[in-house]
């Protein structure tokens, strides 16, 4: 049975600490009403943001939607912004199967009774209202993932657990897709009138390990001309870590040339409805020493260059403050010197919040308005250099 979108009575909701829908705002509602009055768009390598087309430098911040704090959204996006980053990575996603034992802000429900939308403004949608409304106020342009490809905050295991399969079948289960394209739906008309959308993103870091990866160019062909369908203005991504396939002229069969998880960058990168590519960067995880970045940070560039498509280093991290003094500023000369990667964005931005709220690992670069401090070397100088970088065919 297809998933549906059920009417129920007050009372069925309330029992799950759930409001009724509320209409979807619009373009009049001060809740997602954009500021500025172009959408953000594709301009050769580079993006064009309120008529400037430049690089720039952003972060990740993918808690804000989760936060309960109006008070800690708006501390997180006034440093953002303070520090010149154009853009924050925020989960666009947040599934529960149970709502009943739910303690995690939540969007959404997906269990055998069916497939909800939480519309609470203090446990539910209203978190993300508020996002984007903070948005507008502070001049940032967010990037918003609909799915997750891990488990944390409800991720393709939640529609495995309402639907059945495997994490490999999701990505063609007739079930699971059709309620995925709700959500889609439900978000993207939710918010498509705003120019402080940068783009939707299919997924964070989508695999499919052992598969073909026509698995997921399949998926995200298909799912980005839906995105595209309902939404001719705002730009699509794909939000993975820039895998490549063993038949890359630059690998070296390793695991980030192995083709494991099922991601071929180059084929993703082809997609007409996919505007431009991403690629994470995690030396320390995958194997491979840190001064292997710089290669990294190279090739997705010579691929994005050969596609004539904008390309976004759109993680990049290093788990001590050690690690990150020594590393980060490599990577960010390589991008800034060597390549024509349109943007940057350091995982993860962290600020000391007054109600002890702490939703960061051991990546995080906490904010430091301190001249001289590695967030202002790290964060902000980095963030100037790359506003005031001029673009350069020949790279």
């Amino acid at each position: 049975m297809y998933p549906r979108i059920f009417l129920l009575c007050w009372a069925f909701w309330l029992s799950f600490g759930i409001t009724a829908p509320a209409p979807v705002r619009n373009a009049d509602n001060e809740a997602i009403e954009a500021r500025g009055t172009t959408y953000p768009s594709v301009s050769g390598r580079l993006f064009n943001i309120a008529g400037k087309t430049q690089y720039f430098s952003g972060t990740n911040a993918w808690y804000l939607g989760h936060l309960t704090s109006n008070a800690d959204v708006n501390q997180a996006m006034s440093q953002i912004a303070a520090s010149g980053l154009k853009t924050a990575r925020v989960w666009g996603f947040g599934t529960t199967n149970n709502a009943a034992t739910e303690t995690n802000v939540y969007y959404q429900v997906l269990n055998s009774s069916g497939q909800y939308f939480n519309m609470d403004a203090n446990t539910g949608i209203g978190r993300l209202d508020y996002v984007v409304s903070a948005a507008k106020t502070y001049g940032i342009q967010l990037v918003l993932p609909l799915l997750n490809n891990f488990d944390a905050l409800g991720g393709i295991n939640t529609y495995i657990n309402a639907y059945g399969g495997t994490h490999a079948s999701f990505y063609t289960d007739a079930n699971s897709q059709a309620a995925h394209k709700n959500y889609v739906k439900f978000i993207v008309n939710r918010y498509k009138s705003s120019t402080n959308i940068f783009s939707w993103e299919l997924c964070n870091e989508p695999r499919c390990s052992g598969c073909a990866s026509s698995v997921i160019t399949n998926w995200a062909t298909t799912i980005s001309a839906y995105i595209k369908s309902l939404d001719a203005n705002h730009m699509v991504s794909l939000g993975d870590e820039g895998w490549l396939p063993p038949s890359y002229a630059g690998g070296d069969g390793t695991y980030a040339y192995s083709g494991y998880e099922g991601v071929d960058f180059v084929k993703n990168l082809a997609i007409t409805t996919i505007d431009y590519g991403t690629f994470h960067m995690y030396p320390d995880s995958w194997g491979y020493n840190y001064s292997w970045g710089n290669t990294w940070i190279s090739q997705h560039n010579a691929i994005g260059k050969a596609a004539g498509k904008p390309v976004v280093l759109e993680e990049y991290a290093a788990p001590t403050v050690a690690l990150q003094e020594q590393y980060l500023p490599q990577w960010q000369s390589t991008t800034l010197s060597q390549t024509s990667i349109a943007a940057d964005a350091f995982w993860q931005f962290a600020t000391a919040f007054a109600d002890g709220t702490n939703p960061y690992d051991n990546y995080a670069i906490y904010y430091n308005a301190t001249a001289g401090s590695d967030y202002q070397k790290l964060g902000v100088a980095h963030a100037k250099a790359m506003a005031a970088k001029t673009a350069t065919a020949s790279l």
